[in-house]
This record gives structure tokens, sequence and C-alpha cells, in this order.
């Protein structure tokens, strides 16, 4: 995530780069390199050698995971990437053909198509080399004084984010919080973990930063010297941050402070010039989400000399910006964030990045060209059918738990009765006249984007929500649940084969994105989502023996996924990296939650139905094969660690076992008996 925000920068860049003459467009794709689409099902690949109750996911996936090693340019490869790598090269034609300098283009097509031309352009951006950040990094070598960080701002939410978020607690409106950040370590324990390859990446981290300043120009010293004082100051903030479980608790996060309480509290940083400078200038109060981190970084701005401090400043500048400066700021990134974290091999194509770019910066305005061309109504039509059933399901299972009582039940069905849906694409395409994008200015292009899409954001503060708004774009293979709006969002990209495929039967269909959807609408009654009320507030709607009962149940989901090891250590088990179930719990409970669900919806649907075999697995077979299917993935250990360790969903292995494991309806469909891997003494459900 880039967070350049400057404006004096950005006209600068822009002036410049006016004055310079157009790249060449990007070379066409061939259409022959065009992926092609992965069915919903696949009978090859399936492991017959391995028994579907001693390891199901082996058998789902083994012959899948057998003949599509990791390609060199990727630290995973799954069912996810396949179809990833199919919308990027749809995009990719939609670029290349916007790139070209027609005059007949439309204003949409001339911003997405310049985007990606400049970020193409690598001949030019090695030759303009630190230009475009130079005035910024004098700039920052000029502070006299720490009182004037707030006033130099230099393109980077360097200690902190500001941005605007629904208030928890009136979910009508819009507020500004200030958020943990500053840290360029995947997760806070990656800065204290104790183990001899968390050691080593520390130090290689620093390498990794020292060498960054090299490229800047500072002699080798110096550059050892900054990159100690930027850990130093990292390591201090990570110390002071929640973790990532904790970011996730809605409960945790949630402090309204006025500006005034935070100024005096917190002096070291000049509270009213810094929002002022944001445009926040006439706000009373905001959400300070993690006060230990505030109080932590006022702690460093005391402690921490002014020469580290322009040394962190230089490098947070930087490091945002990497992939729009020289190839040799490029390639450095991607040694560090690729290959020592992530074990990848080869940097991607110049081209890949370059759509994933514009789909960051310009994404509706890209998305409006992708939906033309790879969505449908007829698939809309299909997938609020298959809502519909899903949610007739869910209602069904709340309305028959035999743990919940009827007072908060009735209180579940009204909040699942308010859930709206989103699919495919917005109803209103985001606005980006505003928007300058300059061919030939890649760096000025980010910074534009960054700082356009700043203050949108900004603008929000102290007005009411907009419900229609989407937080991803439409080519995105992904979707989501929000628990303040109390809605589910899919955007047209994972709307594809193998997550929903029309030419497919109703149990592929259901096993794959159907499982998917009832895992979103199952986020809405989570550890996270069961917070909040149908419309969206902060509001315990629970009795408190109905809250015991699901926390022990959650917690019945948090000790199995804990007891999953993600990497053996042959040497020292001690080293094994282990799930963090308390991390994971809300996907994990959303999984469990979706593919029950999913399996509910199908047997209504087939209600009365002929229901033949197909390729030899009946219709629950191919629900539950469909599932395993579309999690088949390869890792490279390095980067199933950093998953394991830092985020909030399970490895693929466990998203299907870890399931299946809890599922009696899957003991019946493939006949498995007491004493076998996926049949556990013990079974966990919630939902």
């Amino acid at each position: 995530m880039r967070f350049a925000k400057l404006l004096v920068l950005a006209l600068l860049l822009a002036s410049f780069a006016a004055a310079q003459a157009n790249p060449p467009a990007p070379e066409k794709t061939n259409p022959a390199e065009m992926p092609k689409q992965v069915p919903g099902f696949d009978a090859n690949a399936i492991d017959k050698a391995t028994q579907p109750c001693q390891n199901f996911y082996q058998y789902a996936c083994g012959n899948w995971l057998k003949n599509n090693p990791i390609p060199p340019d990727k630290a995973s490869y799954g069912r996810f990437t396949e179809l990833f790598d199919r919308n990027r090269a749809v995009l990719r034609q939609i670029l290349e053909q916007a790139s070209a300098a027609d005059p007949k283009r439309s204003a949409v097509q001339q911003k997405i198509g310049d985007y990606y031309a400049s970020c193409m352009d690598v001949k030019s951006i090695d030759a303009k080399g630190l230009w475009p950040v130079q005035s910024e990094l004098d700039r920052i070598n000029a502070m006299k004084s720490k009182a004037n960080l707030p006033a130099d701002d230099v393109g980077v939410d360097a200690l902190f984010n500001l941005v605007s978020q629904q208030d928890a607690k009136n979910s009508e409106m819009m507020i500004a919080a200030v958020f943990q950040g500053g840290q360029g370590l995947p997760e806070r324990d990656f800065y204290f973990k104790d183990d001899p390859k968390s050691e080593e990446q520390r130090n290689q981290y620093v390498a990794h930063i020292r060498k960054m300043f090299e490229l800047m120009g500072d002699k080798p010293d110096d550059a050892q010297v900054e990159a100690t004082a930027v850990m130093s100051i990292e390591t201090a903030l990570a110390r002071s941050s929640f973790k990532r479980q904790d970011v996730r608790d809605p409960s945790k996060t949630y402090h309204m402070t006025t500006v005034a309480e935070l100024a005096k509290s917190d002096p070291a940083f000049n509270w009213k010039q810094y929002l002022a400078g944001r445009q926040l200038g006439n706000i009373k109060d905001l959400n300070v989400a993690v006060p230990p981190f505030v109080t932590g970084m006022q702690d460093e701005l005391n402690n921490v000399s002014l020469p580290d401090w322009k040394a962190y400043l230089r490098w947070q500048l930087v490091h945002s910006q990497a992939m729009e400066l020289p190839s040799a700021f490029d390639k450095e990134n991607f040694h560090f964030y690729g290959t020592v974290l992530r074990g990848t091999q080869e940097q991607e194509a110049r081209w890949k990045r370059c759509v994933s770019a514009t789909d960051g910066d310009l994404g509706e305005a890209l998305g409006q060209q992708y939906v033309d061309v790879a969505f449908g109504p007829d698939a809309k039509a299909r997938t609020m059918k298959m809502i519909d059933a899903l949610e007739a399901a869910l209602h069904n299972d709340i309305e028959t738990l035999p743990w919940m009582s009827a007072e908060t039940k009735k209180q579940a069905l009204v909040k699942l009765q308010a859930i709206a849906r989103k699919i495919g694409y917005p109803e209103k395409w985001r606005d980006y006249t505003t928007l300058s994008i300059v061919r030939g200015d890649a760096l000025g292009n980010s910074l534009r984007s960054n700082q356009f899409e700043d203050h949108r954001q900004l603008a929000k503060v102290g007005h009411p929500v907009d419900r229609a708004e989407w937080e991803m774009t439409p080519p995105t293979v992904n979707a989501y649940y929000d628990p303040q709006m109390n809605n589910i969002n899919f955007p047209a990209g994972i709307l594809q084969p193998p997550f929903f495929d029309k030419s497919m039967d109703d149990a592929v269909n259901f096993g794959g994105i159907g499982a998917v959807i009832g895992h979103e609408l199952t986020h809405g009654f989570d550890n996270e989502g069961s917070q909040f009320d149908p419309q969206g507030n902060l509001r315990d709607w629970w009795t408190p023996a109905d809250k015991k009962e699901f926390e022990q149940r959650t917690g019945c989901i948090e000790n199995e996924y804990s007891n999953f090891v993600a990497l053996k250590d042959p040497e020292n088990p001690k080293n094994d990296v282990h799930l963090n179930g308390k991390m994971t719990l809300g996907e994990n409970t959303a999984d469990n939650g979706g593919l029950r669900i999913a399996l509910m919806a199908l047997t209504d649907t087939l209600k009365g139905k002929s229901q033949p075999e197909i390729d030899g697995y009946t219709p629950d077979q191919r629900l539950f094969l469909a599932w395993g299917q579309i999690w088949c993935t390869n890792y490279r250990p390095d980067a199933a660690r950093v998953q394991a360790l830092s985020n909030e969903h399970s490895l693929a292995e466990f998203r299907v076992n870890g399931v299946v494991e809890n599922m009696p309806e899957f003991d019946k469909a493939f006949s498995c008996k007491q004493g076998e891997a996926m049949v556990p003494a013990n079974a966990c459900r919630v939902w």
C-alpha cells in the first residue's frame, strides 16, 4: 500500500512530466498468451491413491499439486492464482489498447492507458534517477527541528495512518481515525519472534534498508548507521502496536478522543497543526484506534534524535515508491520482500505489476472496461438466485440451533434479513475527473493517485456514510463482508471459474462460490461481526448465556486450528510454526459456517429432483470436492511461514481439512469411520 500525499511535490512532478516526450506504447500481448479458463471441478486433480477420510485436501488436490509447480515469479500458486492471472491478462489487453495514443480515446481510456504506459516506460524512469523525489529528500535533510515534523509531511504516512471510517457506534456517519503504522515487516511479531529464522530475517531487513540508503547515494558506513536507526524506530513502534488479532477486534479499536485531549496528552506531536494540514482542522474529535501506539510514538519523538528521524523519513519515502523509482531500487525491494521473506525466485514481469498498479490506483476506471468484456447479466442473475438459497439456509440454521435462545435467535434473524448485497460492480462509477494522469510521469501519477484517494477519503469525515461505495475493484479475485455496512460484496473478478462456472452443476457451484457466499454471510456472526447490530453499530445484542456458549464454541475452533502445524522444523520441533487460532478465528468460523450453509442450500435446491452421479461422484461429494479444489495451493516454505505468522486466513490445507473434520455430513458422504483422520473425537460447530 502506498501513502504518498504531497500536493506540492505532485504539482512539481506534473510540470516536469509535461515537458517529456511520450513513451512508446507497451508491446502488444499475443492472444495465445491468454490463460485458459479453469473448470469449477477437475476430476484429474484428484489423488485416488489417498483416502478422502485420511487427508481430504490431498485427495481433492493431490494431482493438481503435483502437476502445478510454483512458477519462479510466485511465492505460492493455487486456483486463486490461476483466476487472478487470467483476469490480469484480460486487463492487460484492455490497457494495451487504451495506451495507444488515439485521439478517439474516452477520458477513462486516456487515464488508464497513460498510467499503464508510463509505468511500463522503465527507460524513462531510469533516466530520471532520483530527480522526482530529490526535492523532498533535500527538504527532509534541511529540517531544523523535530517540532517541524507535522508541517514537513514528506508524502507518506510514516508514523501512523490517518483515515476516515464509519463510526462504530453511529453507523450513519463518517469520522476520522488514527491507526498504527510505520513498520516495514509483515506483522509486529516479526520484530520480536525468538527463533533463528526470525533473527536472520531481521538482519537481512537491516541490510535491505542499508542498501536502499546506499542507492540514495549515502556512504556504506553512514548507510549502516541510518539503517540501524530505522530498525530501532520501527521496533519501538511495533512494541506499542496491537497484534493482528487485536486489530480485528472492534471493541479494542474504538476510542473516541477530542483533538484537545489528544494534543494535551501527547504534546510531542503537533496534532492540531497536522490535522489542519490534512484539511481536518475543524474536527473536534477522532478515534484513536490504538492508544498504546500513540503513547509509544510520543516516546520515540521525545527520545530519538533529529538525524535518526531524517533517516527514517527518507527511508519511508523511497520505500513507499520503490516500483516507480529506478530499476536498482525496484530490484532491491523485490530481493527482500519477494526472495528473502517469501522465497520467490524471480520478479514478476513488469507488465503484470503495472496492470496491478493501474487496478490499485484507477480501479473503477479500469473496472468499467473489465465488466464490459468479462461479466454478463446471466452471471449476476444466477449469483443472486444462489444468495437467496444460501440466506434461506442460514435462516433455517439459526432457527434450529440447539444452543441459542429464542431471544437471541430473533435478533440474529433481524440482522440476517438486513444484510444487503452488492454483486459485480458499483451502481455508480467513481469520478476521476480531478485526477491528472500525465503520460511519461510514472512516479507523479502514483503520487497524484495517492493524493486523490487521500483527499477523497478524508473528505468523507463529518458526512453521512455512502452505503453504495465499494472497497474492492471489479476485477478483484476476492469478496468481503462489511460488519458496519452489514452487506456482502462480490466483485465480478471472483464470479468466474473455478468459483462460479455456469457450465457446471449446482453441486460444484455451491461448493465453490456458494461456500464463499456462505463464508461472507457467516462473517456477520463470527467473533467480530457478532459485535455489530443490523444497522452496523457496535452493540451487544446477545443474552449473556448465549454469548458464553458462543465463545465456548468459537474457542473450540480456535484450539483446533492452533494445533495445525504450518511448517515443521526437522531439527527442533520447538521452532515449528503453528497456525494462530486466535488471529484466524474469524476466517475459520466463516469457512466452517459457509460450507455447511452451502450444503444446506444445495440440499434444498435439489429436493425432489433426480440426483445422478457425475464423474462417479454424488452431488454431496462434488460439493465437498469443489470446496477442496478451489483451495488447491502450493507454497514456498518461506511464504507459508509469512502467511501463518501474519495473515488472518489459514493456509489452504487447513481451510479444507479443518472444515470437513467438523462436518458429520462429510463423514456420511464419503463413508468415513470413527478413528480416521478426518473424523476427530470432538468436532467443533458454531453455525
